[in-house]
């Protein structure tokens, strides 16, 4: 019952906040169609031309758009899985896109019924991008049911990848994944997929339960039902997700940047938004839980009020023309089409309103690389969000690219004893600037340890060798320098001669 009363009493608190706070749009959003597609359900645009847009088929293409002309960009369609609530569901370029070509899809796979999770990365040169390219990095095995795929992929302000997934499917978490830290299901994930090659991704330094026993080495957050959407503040850098509800509430969850939520707990299956969830799991009880700071209800009440059946998360509105809808987040809801806006604010967001615009079967927005939001209706068009300022876009200058980067690796003695250290020495060039600059030594996926560059930008480090093994060192990009990272340095046993 307390737990009731408290949440009561925080939904009192919101209502109070937005009685408050609520304003009337007072200049127009209106809708421009960029296109018509099938089936579409993610836009974006090139990280350094945000004319030429990228959007997803859910059956596996990608569709270029420019200019009003359209070609196919990727197809991976003999790959995905339709089934329920799967499919290609979004993608994400890599910053270095223009040059690498690089980019990443989330789709569900054929390979089993019902269909596991995959994040690859897909190589694009010129023409459709070979499907030969395509390259596995992450697979979830998503058993017994196909609904609650999540799908978003979206690029942090740090630089790593962040991964959308589901609880699983079915009701009430009936699955048991959502709290689950051993599962990557019902998770906002972590991963670097910029490896050197050895290995298809990495675990980030900093993930929040890297020592923490059983604990999948890649979740960020967990307590999620279905974040379908999710989105970083291209201005703060702050994550906002939208999480898909059950039966009685949808929610917006906020972390503010730099942290972004490391280690939050959403509460599904414990709590559904702002009330109590429909869980039994031991550990309910005791929390703490990170609260949404919006939710609103399935029933339509009266007046100016949210409501729907599934929450279409969005994006803070930065771009150009956009007037005082400027700093709020933009999101929609799939049965109701109604493009909403709130102020994003901890503990509770405020001035929540109606836009007056609608988009029927409304399956996502978007955001190019100016800032311009888009709206996605399965349908078939792709809208350009435009304000009373209009749409001019002036393509935003591109910082200087990163000088190049030298890290060398060398071991006094390539042979020791076993259980004796290794003295290795890592030393970088440029040597200008970067005392103090921290090199890490990687055992394969294993951070050994880090030092920090001495005035000659030279570290060691002193491992104990227990096998043959082989050492890598890395130093990050400082914004002047580009990362780096060393040739492999293979460390032997040295074998006892017997007489």
């Amino acid at each position: 019952m307390s737990t009731l009363i408290r949440a009561a009493g925080k939904i009192a608190v919101v209502a109070m906040l937005l009685a408050g706070l609520w304003c009337a749009s007072a200049q127009a959003l209106t809708l421009q169609q960029v296109g018509s597609f099938e089936d579409p359900i993610f836009v974006t645009s090139a990280p350094g031309n945000p004319d030429r847009l990228f959007v997803v088929e859910r059956q596996g293409r990608i569709v270029e758009s420019e200019n009003g002309t359209s070609t196919v960009f990727a197809d991976i369609h003999t790959l995905v899985s339709t089934a329920g609530e799967g499919g290609l569901l979004s993608i994400a370029l890599a910053p270095d896109f223009q040059t690498s070509g690089r980019l990443f899809v989330y789709y569900t796979g054929k390979e089993e019924s019902p269909a596991e999770i995959h994040v690859a990365e897909l190589v694009a040169g010129g023409g459709v991008a070979p499907l030969s390219s395509l390259r596995n990095l992450l697979t979830i095995p998503h058993p017994d049911h196909t609904n609650h795929y999540g799908g978003q992929l979206q690029f942090g302000p740090e630089g790593n990848l962040f991964i959308g997934t589901g609880d699983g499917g079915g009701e009430d978490d009936q699955e048991h994944n959502s709290q689950d830290l051993g599962s990557e299901l019902g998770k906002i994930l972590r991963i670097d997929p910029d490896t050197d090659g050895v290995v298809v991704y990495s675990v980030p330094p900093g993930n929040p339960f890297l020592g923490t026993p059983g604990a999948a080495l890649d979740v960020w957050a967990y307590g999620l039902r279905n974040p379908f959407r999710f989105s970083f503040d291209r201005q703060t850098g702050d994550l906002l997700i939208g999480d898909v509800g059950q039966g009685a509430r949808e929610e917006v969850d906020y972390a503010a940047a730099p942290g972004l939520g490391a280690g939050a707990d959403y509460g599904w299956n414990c709590r559904e938004g702002l009330i109590a969830g429909p869980a039994t799991d031991e550990g309910c009880d005791a929390g703490p839980f990170t609260d949404p700071i919006f939710d609103y209800p399935h029933s339509e009440p009266p007046g100016d009020v949210a409501h729907g059946c599934a929450i279409i998360g969005g994006y803070v509105v930065r771009g150009p023309g956009y007037g005082d809808l400027s700093g709020r987040y933009l999101y929609g809801d799939l049965c109701v089409g109604e493009l909403r806006s709130l102020l994003p604010a901890l503990p509770f967001a405020g001035g929540d309103r109606s836009e007056g615009v609608s988009v029927a079967n409304l399956n996502s927005f978007g955001e190019d690389s100016c800032g311009r939001l888009y709206a996605v209706s399965g349908d078939g068009p792709v809208y350009r969000l435009v304000g009373p300022g209009g749409d001019s876009c002036t393509p935003q200058a591109q910082p200087p690219a990163p000088k190049s980067s030298f890290i060398g690796i060398r071991a006094l003695r390539r042979k020791v004893k076993r259980n004796r250290r290794a003295f290795i020495t890592a030393f970088v060039s440029p040597c200008s600037g970067r005392r103090g600059q921290p090199v890490s030594l990687w055992q394969g996926r294993r951070k050994i340890g880090t030092r920090r560059l001495d005035r000659v930008c030279t570290v060691r480090f002193r491992p104990r060798i227990k096998h043959r093994v082989a050492f890598r060192a890395r130093v990050p990009s400082d914004g002047t320098y580009a990362e780096a990272t060393s040739r492999r340095l293979k460390i032997r046993i040295l074998r006892r001669h017997r007489h």
